[in-house]
């Protein structure tokens, strides 16, 4: 749920990066973080755990105007990849606005999507929330290599509702602003 601070006229806005372990969601955010503009991002906090980390950041985006006289302040964060640390992944989700899933491409880690899409799914269930009441983005990452899934495929599994989706290779930065924009704009449409 966005929370309004009338004293600082912002809107404030959270997206979580969700997805299985090592697909890409910190690259996703590292990409961001490095590619927008010092004045209008905070700082990059990462907390560690033993097997794994959960990035936030937070920025504000200034082409996206404003709405009533707010600005829009976007937080992301992304979720540990490991389903083992389910209790965190279900507290970052509480109070979202938004989830971008960052889905590993390759053949072989096409049954650790589907679990953490699934697993995803029951944690917005203990938060009264469900895919189709919150704005919802799908990226398909590590399209460059040469073992992945089809499209086709990892739709038919994965985005059943037909969110909008995006091939990308985070590494590389390419898709990664598509997704976050599309993102940021489904989030928008449901303030306005």
């Amino acid at each position: 749920m966005s929370l309004i601070n009338y004293s600082s006229r912002e809107i404030n806005c959270k997206i979580v990066y969700y997805g299985p372990g090592l697909c890409g969601k910190t690259t996703n955010l590292q990409h961001i973080y490095s590619r927008v503009p010092q004045e209008t991002r905070g700082k990059m906090i990462s907390l560690a755990t033993e097997m794994d980390r959960t990035l936030f950041f937070d920025f504000l985006p200034l082409e996206l105007g404003q709405i009533r006289g707010f600005r829009t302040r976007f937080h992301l964060y992304t979720v540990p990849g490991q389903v083992y640390y389910n209790a965190s992944r279900k507290l970052i989700l509480k109070g979202v606005d938004g989830i971008v899933f960052v889905a590993d491409s390759q053949i072989d880690r096409f049954e650790a999507n589907v679990e953490s899409y699934m697993n995803m799914l029951d944690n917005l269930t203990e938060h009264d929330l469900t895919i189709e009441k919150i704005p919802f983005v799908m990226q398909y990452n590590k399209r460059d290599l040469p073992r992945v899934v089809p499209i086709d495929d990892l739709e038919r599994e994965l985005n059943p509702r037909k969110a909008p989706y995006f091939e990308a290779v985070a590494l590389r930065g390419t898709g990664v602003f598509d997704t976050l924009k599309v993102a940021c704009k489904l989030v928008l449409k449901t303030l306005g």
